[in-house]
């Protein structure tokens, strides 16, 4: 079994003052994000010590507001910021409550005036770009608030966004001994087609998952 001090060390950041985003997924041997819908019955309880330990290390958890709903992130004790175009997100839904630590919700200017509203009344709202997220001025208005080592937890279209404009540092991923079938999606969704080389940071042997940290490949002078 991985004890916490060796997933600490293993999943330690160095350079903390340069703003750096952290990707972690868990995905079946087939390439199943999720199962029935959720991450979760992909993991076990040594993925939830690796998500822990990720968290410990990080200073803000990035999410898409569609991984909120799905998922749930009630009581979260680590400043959240949800991303969300439409802003189609309850203020009165979990991921807002049971906790004090910050709350963001990063969104544009042309999200819908009204929802918010009802949101700045529970979360800081973070306006980036115009008519579309701004993920760089996202990070940079986090940065700006402290928090410069970002975890995000998806969804894929997250993770397909912050590719696009070459915002992913390392991607630390869980590698479930199972096959899924069905239709479920992948941890990269609507980034173009094209080769972005990571390199092999570690592989971690638990008792069922892999456990694999990849960093951005540094390109060859």
């Amino acid at each position: 079994m991985l004890e916490h001090d060796e997933l600490a060390a293993a999943y330690a950041l160095e350079r903390r003052e340069t703003p750096q985003v952290r990707m972690n997924f868990v995905v079946s041997l087939d390439g199943a994000a999720t199962l029935d819908g959720r991450s979760g019955g992909l993991g076990d309880a040594e993925d939830q010590r690796v998500m822990s330990v990720l968290r410990e290390a990080a200073d803000v958890l990035l999410v898409g507001a569609g991984t909120v709903r799905a998922e749930g992130y009630g009581g979260v004790g680590l400043p959240l910021a949800v991303v969300s175009g439409s802003l189609d997100i309850d203020p009165g839904h979990q991921v807002f409550t049971g906790t004090d630590a910050a709350r963001y919700v990063i969104t544009h200017a042309g999200s819908p005036a009204a929802r918010r509203e009802a949101l700045a009344g529970i979360a800081e709202v973070l306006v980036c770009g115009e008519g579309a997220i701004d993920l760089e001025a996202a990070l940079a208005a986090l940065a700006e608030r402290g928090h410069t080592q970002v975890l995000c937890e998806g969804g894929p279209r997250l993770f397909g966004e912050l590719v696009a404009v070459g915002l992913v540092d390392e991607l630390c991923l869980s590698l479930s001994p199972v096959l899924v079938g069905g239709d479920a999606g992948r941890i990269l969704q609507g980034a173009s087609e094209q080769l972005r080389r990571m390199q092999l940071v570690h592989a971690l042997q638990g008792e069922t998952l892999l456990f694999l940290r990849y960093a951005r490949a540094t390109p060859v002078e």
